[in-house]
């Protein structure tokens, strides 16, 4: 059992020395920002994929803000992916395509299998722009956003580009908080860190670009997958394309208001984590084309989720080894190990959380720290129950649009 517990605490420890060395780079380290000035560009034709599914609270906002993007009007299509809703998100859409002829060019799915990555497939057939963006509907970018988007693709070796998600309904209550805490650790702290030290920034399929060549290089969507941009980060690197974070490229989405609807979405997000790592651990592991460094930190992003139950199961071995009087000095150490390290953060939750909000110029938000320790336990049990329902091979494999609840109520600006 000692042996056991030894495995564990070296695994948590060496989670635990990542998320330091991320956020000393974030606090002392070099910043890079290569692409954020170019401001004045011969700007390639793109297409925005705005990924519906029953979005009628939300869709609204987001189309009247892509249509006052700073973007040559002409090489900008705004393509709403409306898969088979049920409310008014299709009449609403119609209605934006009558106000605005040759803005906007719907794609309503009707059949076909369901879930994100099979649409977003479905809709890639349609156009021909060399630069593909996705955002989810309910977020609402700036009017800046998508050239910030767009400009490294003038680097030829970018396969995908990925912008700084910052919640809009902050202020709700105090999962929105605390949801607040998180995005803003691992968005300042830790996807900046990737870019600053040459590591892989992952790509995000609500608020990113893919380069529509690099996409078909490595096989185009997949539609068997619960995180279509994880899945397309790993190919993309393994495939040789680089991946881009833009920190101050800022947008704005809606955060879970509810802890039923927050333990679905992580559970959602650990499920489909998992998939990418099942399918290319062994793969980016004997990669050679992929940079030593690369690959340890890809290995390392593709195991974050697995943490939560082997750290679940560290403390339970803790427990036991105490009540059965395997009290030694080095178990002693180790329980305190396993402690500390859940005290001082996991998931980029609390260590990350300090700095991202001096980074952020709003230290006031640290008060809410001692919460996030209960986000961190409900975080952890529920990555847990995701992670063991994927052990059961009676459990369908079926892949479905598990759309995340919105509470949106009249308009809403940033």
């Amino acid at each position: 059992m000692s042996a056991l517990l030894y495995i564990v605490a070296g695994i948590v420890a060496i989670y635990a020395l990542r998320h330091y060395w991320f956020t000393l780079n974030r606090l002392f380290g070099e910043q890079r920002h290569p692409y954020i000035d170019i401001t004045i560009a011969d700007w390639p034709a793109t297409t925005v994929f705005i990924a519906a599914h029953n979005e009628e609270k939300v869709i609204t906002h987001i189309l009247e803000a892509l249509l006052e993007v700073d973007y040559p009007a002409d090489k900008l299509t705004i393509m709403p992916v409306n898969d088979r809703s049920k409310d008014r998100t299709r009449e609403i859409i119609d209605q934006f395509v009558a106000r605005y002829p040759g803005r906007i060019k719907p794609f309503h799915r009707t059949e076909g299998k369901p879930g994100k990555a099979a649409a977003l497939m479905d809709a890639t057939k349609l156009v021909s722009t060399p630069i593909i963006l996705v955002f989810d509907a309910d977020y609402i970018p700036g009017q800046g956003l998508i050239k910030q988007l767009v400009a490294p693709f003038f680097d030829a070796e970018v396969g995908a580009v990925m912008g700084r998600v910052v919640p809009l309904n902050v202020g709700t209550n105090l999962l929105t908080r605390l949801l607040d805490l998180e995005r803003s650790a691992g968005y300042q702290v830790d996807q900046q860190a990737r870019m600053n030290l040459g590591l892989v920034p992952q790509y995000g399929g609500t608020v990113g670009g893919v380069r529509r060549s690099a996409l078909e290089a490595v096989g185009g969507w997949r539609d068997d997958t619960l995180a279509e941009d994880t899945d397309v980060t790993y190919r993309l690197l393994l495939g040789g394309w680089k991946m881009v974070y833009q920190n101050r490229s800022e947008c704005y989405e809606e955060v879970p208001e509810t802890w039923a609807m927050r333990v679905r979405q992580i559970m959602r997000w650990a499920k489909g984590h998992n998939q990418a790592m099942a399918r290319y651990t062994w793969a980016l592991f004997c990669n050679r084309q992929v940079s030593v460094a690369e690959r340890l930190d890809g290995l390392a992003l593709l195991g974050i989720y697995v943490i939560a139950p082997i750290l679940l199961a560290g403390w339970i071995l803790a427990i036991i080894a105490f009540y059965i009087g395997d009290v030694s000095l080095s178990g002693i150490m180790i329980m305190l190990s396993l402690a500390a390290y859940s005290t001082m953060g996991n998931f980029a939750a609390f260590f990350e959380i300090a700095a991202a909000t001096r980074l952020d110029g709003s230290r006031n938000r640290i008060l809410l720290l001692p919460f996030a320790m209960f986000a961190f336990l409900v975080s952890l049990i529920s990555v847990s129950r995701a992670t063991f329902s994927q052990l059961n091979p009676f459990k369908s494999g079926t892949v479905v649009w598990d759309k995340t609840e919105r509470f949106r109520t009249g308009p809403t600006a940033p």
